[in-house]
């Protein structure tokens, strides 16, 4: 009896470890949200294992993508898919932030690999609890940060780990460009959903509102309660670079300054402000917000970027390119190339080694990046008790970590 027969035979199976697949078999993969950008970049990676189960609760984004993989079973909710796709050994996650952990953790303790797009969550407990079940399940697991595959990540972590600029005291992460919001939509009359959207479904675990379309299919980044801003959407992706080269972890501090506070929309810029054991200081920018260092220093650096701060001198970088001030030369290549970023999490959920952008890894980055939207949210500095998961000088702030569920969307 080979693995497939094993289990559509319906044989009781442990969930930990799980049974790997050999190099050569393909995965039966369960796509959750499939519509955007992402959900149709996230398919075609997939392409090369069994696309079995699709899931969107956008009727034209499911049918639209069923085109491509006639195969494939067809659900609106996730809940239903997981529990009737027995076979299915991997789910990728590509939904609005709020979605996220209730489709990861179900799926994890159903024994299945989850690969999630960045946020790993919505909020910081959400995090942990998608790290801890990682670990507890023993699955394979990847966060979508595709950039950390590149090349150019891979020269500048070898460059400050090999102290090319020496010893980093502080770094600065600026990222053009804002998701912002002032208010809730106002609608007079409130529009009803359309027919092919399943809003009921599309709020899912969040606080309900009512259909707007400056929710769906976009806008939602913007407003608290599915989203985090432009410091969550693209936070990840670019504090990876400095969470990877200096082997960070969790903040002892978090701080941020940013316009009057809306409560309920993210803001247009923002500066938040960490700091790690050791002294090391790191602070993001968004919005037309840069660091005061690149004009002090006359660096002719255009758009968004990364400054390493080093007593033997600077490296800034963004997705494709780096530069040193002064000019210097980078060490010998030691980190090997990527296989992609999607490959390693295939391979891992074979048997293979972990995902460089495990839940581990991009668990403690992203629960870093979302507690700078908390430090802006109480409007205080935050003293971090990673351990505890809570803020030891603020138990306002319990609030923005974590959120009340709708009945049925519990983790």
């Amino acid at each position: 009896m080979n693995r497939r027969d094993f289990l559509q035979a319906g044989v009781f199976i442990s969930l930990s470890p799980r049974i790997s697949l050999s190099p050569n078999e393909k995965l039966n993969v369960g796509m959750i949200g499939v519509g955007g950008m992402r959900g149709a970049d996230h398919l075609r990676a997939m392409a090369s294992q069994t696309i079995a189960a699709l899931c969107d609760v956008d009727e034209k984004f499911l049918e639209a993508a069923a085109a491509k993989h006639p195969g494939a079973k067809k659900y609106f909710d996730f809940r239903v898919m997981l529990e009737k796709e027995k076979s299915l050994d991997a789910v990728v996650i590509s939904t609005p932030d709020h979605v996220h952990a209730r489709a990861a953790v179900m799926a994890m303790k159903l024994g299945k690999h989850v690969y999630c797009e960045k946020p790993m969550a919505h909020n910081v407990a959400e995090v942990r609890a998608m790290s801890e079940a990682a670990a507890k399940y023993k699955v394979a697991t990847q966060m979508g940060t595709q950039i950390h595959a590149e090349q150019n990540y891979r020269r500048v972590v070898e460059s400050i780990q090999a102290g090319t600029i020496g010893k980093v005291s502080e770094v600065h992460v600026f990222v053009g460009g804002a998701w912002t919001a002032k208010g809730l939509p106002v609608h007079n009359p409130p529009p009803e959903p359309p027919a092919h959207v399943k809003w009921d479904l599309w709020l899912g675990p969040a606080e309900e509102r009512p259909f707007s379309p400056r929710y769906h299919p976009q806008g939602w980044r913007s407003y608290w309660n599915f989203g985090g801003g432009h410091l969550a959407d693209m936070g990840c992706h670019f504090t990876d670079l400095p969470f990877w080269a200096l082997k960070l972890r969790s903040p002892l501090t978090a701080e941020a300054e940013g316009p009057a506070l809306d409560e309920h929309g993210a803001p247009p810029w923002l500066i938040a402000k960490y700091e790690f054991p050791g002294g090391l200081k790191l602070i993001w920018y968004h919005g037309d917000k840069r660091p005061a260092l690149l004009a002090e220093k006359g660096m002719d650096w255009k758009g968004s970027g990364v400054l390493f701060v080093g007593d033997k001198g600077m490296l800034v970088s963004d997705y494709g390119r780096h530069k040193y001030y002064p000019e210097a030369k980078g060490p010998e290549k030691s980190i090997p190339d990527s296989i992609g970023h999607h490959n390693e999490w295939i391979e891992a959920c074979k048997g293979g080694k972990p995902a460089l952008c495990n839940f581990d890894y991009a668990g403690a980055l992203t629960e870093c990046v979302l507690l700078g939207n908390v430090a802006y949210r109480v409007g205080k500095k935050i003293e971090w008790d990673a351990a505890a998961l809570k803020a030891r000088n603020a138990p306002e702030a319990d609030r923005f970590l974590r959120r009340e569920y709708r009945k049925g969307w519990s983790l």
